[in-house]
């Protein structure tokens, strides 16, 4: 399996797809020169690299995802998760808390998600 990374600009190229998907090449290397200011060969060679992480797929000019957006920053939240905090969410929850305060609605969201995940 592919490594699921994105660079910053790979990930607004993305969005583009994910957001108007199934999107001929064509209509998304205009996209691409409008919203990123992208000449064609430039678009192409991105996608083919996506394509080539197994995130999309070009099929006959026609491109479709592999994986949904939510699959994918799924996937790269648990990996920084892994990576960083050794898999421990409470640990990730505490350095994230330290310098961001949870608000109410934050909290009784993380309640539920425990109860319906204890269910």
């Amino acid at each position: 399996m592919s490594e699921y990374q994105m660079g910053t600009i790979e990930s607004r190229f993305a969005d583009i797809i994910w957001e108007n998907e199934p999107i001929s090449s064509t209509e998304l290397a205009k996209r691409s020169e409008q919203l990123l200011e992208w000449k064609k060969s430039t678009t192409y060679t991105v996608l083919r690299r996506l394509c080539d992480k197994g995130i999309f797929e070009n099929n006959k000019g026609t491109v479709s995802s592999l994986i949904s957006r939510e699959e994918f920053y799924s996937l790269q939240s648990e990996r920084f998760v892994e990576e960083t905090f050794q898999g421990s969410l409470p640990a990730f929850i505490a350095a994230f808390s330290k310098r961001k305060a949870l608000s109410a609605e934050d909290v009784a969201q993380l309640r539920k998600m425990i109860e319906d995940y204890e269910e």
